[in-house]
């Protein structure tokens, strides 16, 4: 039962990336690249941790990572509540990766979330959310303006 729900929710998730891409095509964004994957470090327990982001797009001259988020109901909470902090922490690491190795460290960039409705017999709701978080959000602290902190 379980691998038929999975298969049900990969192909909901697919239907949904291709809906966002074909949306934000067609407001202008240039598709770069879709699910993007790579490693980000280790979790607690020392384990591989993989990043992945939806889509790369830019849109004027800014590259957007957009997480796609696909629902049949949004009965129970807002779509966009799926993206939490873990989600965008998770994101914005394989962003910084992205950026380093594709040396767009000047560019300017911004995380983006699309959310994609698809109720049952229904013509789906998409709708963009531009710049959603921003990587200040997970910056460390600095403490060198404390006066307590410089001997």
């Amino acid at each position: 039962m379980n691998s038929i729900l999975s298969a049900k929710s990969v192909d909901l998730g697919a239907l949904g990336e291709s809906l966002a891409a074909e949306y934000l095509t067609s407001q202008g964004y240039r598709l770069v690249m879709a699910n993007f994957k790579v490693p980000i470090g280790r979790n607690s327990n020392g384990a591989q941790v993989t990043g992945e982001i939806d889509l790369i797009a830019i849109d004027d001259e800014t590259l957007c990572f957009v997480e796609v988020k696909t629902r049949r109901s949004d009965d129970f909470a807002p779509i966009i509540t799926a993206v939490d902090r873990r989600k965008q922490r998770q994101i914005t690491r394989t962003a910084r990766v992205y950026r380093r190795v594709m040396h767009l460290d000047d560019m300017p960039f911004r995380f983006d979330v699309v959310t994609v409705l698809i109720p049952k017999n229904k013509e789906p709701d998409i709708e963009l959310t531009r710049s959603f978080w921003t990587e200040a959000k997970f910056k460390k602290k600095s403490w060198s303006g404390d006066p307590y902190y410089n001997f």
